[in-house]
């Protein structure tokens, strides 16, 4: 079977919508590969099924207990009650369905063609896709889009890590409590996993190699992880594991060696859960036949600012990209941009700049523009002034909570203005916080500007406003009084 069409595109379909929408004939190519513990899922790529929507709601879940624990003090008597993992997993598992069926219906609603097949290139111009039947389609067009994002890596040279380990492709899809639970890694999914089974009440150890959020400000990095490990994830620094073996009660026994010290330890765990970073999707597609040039090292397809890869009219963007923020939010706008650049409604490329994200542990850790570290980097320490604060939010003062780690930093130069180079945010919704300073930052924002904006009383954002101690003058950046 053959068939032309104007554009072809591989995952995220919602990136693709307005090229139907503008006039192009569209067809979107999506198909799952089970993983190695045979899990598999729904239209709508990794951030729907397998990221950031069902790892949100388990952050919520977790945050909840915390809740629960804070609610006497605020007289509230409620039993304290442990937590049941096969109903949220089933409430979370039923959301996602209802989103896979509702990308569905919006691309037959836009008129795009779409196409449950495993797809690779025949030549520059065409792709072969086969159904899970064996069934093969031929296509044809004029403009080719690869979005196939990523896959969490493996260890491979781990005895046992392929037989009894999973990753975040399986943890959402458990239909039973993973228990006692080894992540190994140091990324923020490895982070995120952590702090919500530790929150869930689950007994969670996160092993890390070397340094934590190592994309990230590290100093804000070092302050999310003392917080987990303050507040019940075992935090195992400077190791790595050997082997993993399943024990006569299914329950796996992990061996692990301290990198220091080359002391080996080990310990018994009901899940390992590998979080050690992802690969891009590039090596079933053929991309040789086309022509399209990877990046030998990572596996990511080489782009210009246009999206494009080495063949002119076939564009790649999201994780698969080399260089690119493995980030949903960008893969989206850049496809929504791509889409209309190829049907000459603008000319705008994605500006890739001061991209906002969070990173959802226990305390968020919401960022935008540069880190310091990078800041200094860039333009000299002597150059750059940080403005800090640490701080507690209301919300924490009633029942006592710990706010050790509640802290601020703006990132700016030292010259006036200031403009403001980045802004980092560790606390409670940082998220909704990062993303209202996020567009002041896009538009050029300085630290005068900042400190003119009138804060909403009580909140934690406000005191991103009231940010007037730097480091340069060794003051005590504690926030005294309301």
């Amino acid at each position: 079977m053959a068939t032309r069409s104007c554009l072809l595109a591989w995952r995220i379909p919602r990136t693709e919508e307005p090229a139907a929408q503008l006039g192009k004939k569209v067809a979107v190519l999506d198909y799952v590969e089970p993983s190695p513990r045979g899990t598999r899922w729904g239209l709508g790529g990794t951030c729907v099924n397998v990221g950031c929507i069902p790892k949100k709601l388990m952050h919520q879940a977790a945050l909840l207990g915390g809740m629960i624990r804070d609610a006497p003090h605020y007289g509230w008597r409620v039993a304290q009650a442990p937590h049941d993992w096969a109903t949220m997993a089933d409430a979370v598992q039923n959301h996602v369905k209802s989103l896979n069926w509702g990308h569905r219906v919006q691309l037959q609603d836009r008129k795009v063609k779409y196409l449950n097949v495993k797809a690779s290139f025949v030549d520059a111009h065409t792709v072969c896709g086969v159904s899970k039947g064996g069934e093969e389609t031929l296509l044809s067009a004029e403009h080719i889009v690869i979005a196939t994002g990523g896959r969490p890596r493996y260890p491979t040279h781990i005895e046992g890590a392929l037989e009894y380990g999973i990753t975040s492709d399986d943890l959402f899809w458990l239909k039973e409590s993973p228990g006692k639970t080894l992540v190994v890694g140091a990324s923020y999914v490895a982070l995120e996993c952590a702090g919500f089974l530790t929150g869930l009440g689950l007994d969670t150890t996160v092993m890390i190699r070397s340094v934590p959020l190592r994309a990230f400000d590290q100093q804000m990095a070092s302050l999310v992880t003392e917080h987990m490990a303050g507040h019940g994830t075992r935090v195992l620094r400077g190791c790595a594991p050997e082997r993993v073996e399943k024990l006569p009660g299914q329950q796996l026994r992990v061996t692990w060696v301290d990198l220091a010290s080359d002391r080996k330890d080990a310990g018994t765990f009901d899940t390992v859960l590998w979080a050690i970073g992802r690969v891009p999707e590039t090596a079933s597609l053929n991309l040789e036949k086309a022509g399209v040039r990877t990046n030998p090292v990572t596996g990511k397809i080489l782009v210009d600012a246009q999206e494009a890869t080495s063949i002119r009219h076939i564009y790649a963007i999201g994780d698969v990209a080399e260089g690119r923020p493995e980030l949903t939010p960008t893969a989206i706008m850049a496809g929504r941009l791509l889409a209309q650049r190829l049907s000459g409604r603008t000319s705008d490329l994605m500006d890739y700049s001061s991209v906002p994200t969070t990173v959802f542990t226990p305390l968020e850790y919401g960022c935008v523009g540069l880190s310091e570290e990078a800041a200094v980097a860039r333009h000299g320490e002597e150059h750059v002034e940080v403005y800090h604060a640490f701080y507690k939010p209301l919300e924490f003062t009633v029942p006592q909570r710990d706010a050790s780690q509640c802290y601020i930093k703006m990132v700016c130069l030292r010259e006036p203005p200031q403009l403001v180079l980045g802004l980092h945010f560790l606390g409670p919704n940082a998220g909704e916080v990062t993303q209202g300073f996020a567009l002041g930052i896009k538009c050029g924002a300085s630290f005068q500007q900042v400190i003119r904006t009138v804060g909403i009383h009580p909140t934690c954002a406000e005191e991103v406003a009231k940010l007037r101690i730097s480091k340069r003058s060794g003051l005590d950046p504690t926030v005294t009084g309301c």
